[in-house]
């Protein structure tokens, strides 16, 4: 039996553990079989595991996967400044990963994720609009960020009010991301992916690299706060900084322990 170490860390919650997106972070020596890396995230059940292997060279301090409960993922947000909140030892930690190079620093209290930002692209998928129960209007699409798809609809309240049709969405390859202007907080939030196997996250990295850019045209301004409005509940500080994303957020651990194999 084999015992390799396991955290689990609440990242970008409202202030305190128990809130926000809860994120595996299992740090190895070297890259287990890909199976039994996906029976492993299916086993902790949560929306992502991260696992790391230290890398020995100028690019990058760590490579970082991600899988969710069904599938590896070509970018997760919440997860990387997870495995930044176990790793870091005072330095920034940079992570080679399918989305290229991502750091994790610390700015006072907080740490903040540097990310690419996404691209987006106007259109239209009613059958989108359908399984989210919502009427057809223009989305936009960030291609290559977990098919992020950008609804904006009318406030805060309409925005928890989305009732999606989880098993005709299921069969849609996109990160559906209702959006609108918060009441307390800029934005608020929430992303539907029941193509990895969940069907709402409670927070999510990933789908503000498309919101960033999206509201940061809209708004007028490149610096602003970010409700993500799940059952648990996260705050994102979002800055558009060029061709990057920056968020910044709390991470609480709240299990460390070894998982047998």
């Amino acid at each position: 039996m084999t015992s390799t170490p396991f955290f689990q860390v609440d990242a970008f919650t409202t202030g305190a553990p128990l809130t926000g997106n809860p994120a595996a972070v299992m740090p190895l020596e070297r890259w287990l079989d890909d199976a039994l890396m996906q029976a492993i995230a299916t086993e902790n059940n949560l929306s992502e595991t991260a696992f790391t292997v230290p890398r020995d060279d100028a690019e990058a301090d760590y490579d970082l996967r991600w899988f969710t409960p069904t599938n590896e993922v070509e970018l997760c947000g919440h997860a990387t400044i997870a495995a930044g909140h176990v790793l870091m030892t005072g330095q920034p930690v940079r992570f080679a990963t399918q989305s290229g190079i991502l750091t994790v620093s610390r700015r006072g209290e907080s740490l903040e994720l540097d990310l690419p930002a996404a691209n987006l692209t106007e259109t239209r998928e009613p059958e989108l609009m359908r399984a989210l129960g919502l009427p057809d209007a223009p989305i936009w699409l960030a291609e290559g960020f977990n098919d992020s798809a950008v609804i904006e609809v009318a406030d805060e309240a309409a925005v928890r009010a989305v009732q999606p049709d989880f098993s005709a969405l299921g069969k849609i390859h996109r990160m559906a991301c209702v959006t609108a202007r918060g009441d307390r907080e800029t934005i608020a939030t929430r992303v539907f992916v029941p193509y990895c196997g969940i069907d709402e996250d409670p927070v999510t990295g990933s789908a503000h690299a498309a919101l960033v850019p999206y509201w940061a045209e809209r708004l007028g301004r490149n610096e602003f706060t970010a409700l993500q409005a799940s059952k648990r509940g996260g705050l994102l500080h979002c800055r558009l900084a060029g061709n990057r994303v920056v968020l910044g957020g709390e991470c609480h651990t709240v299990i460390v322990g070894q998982f047998q194999l």
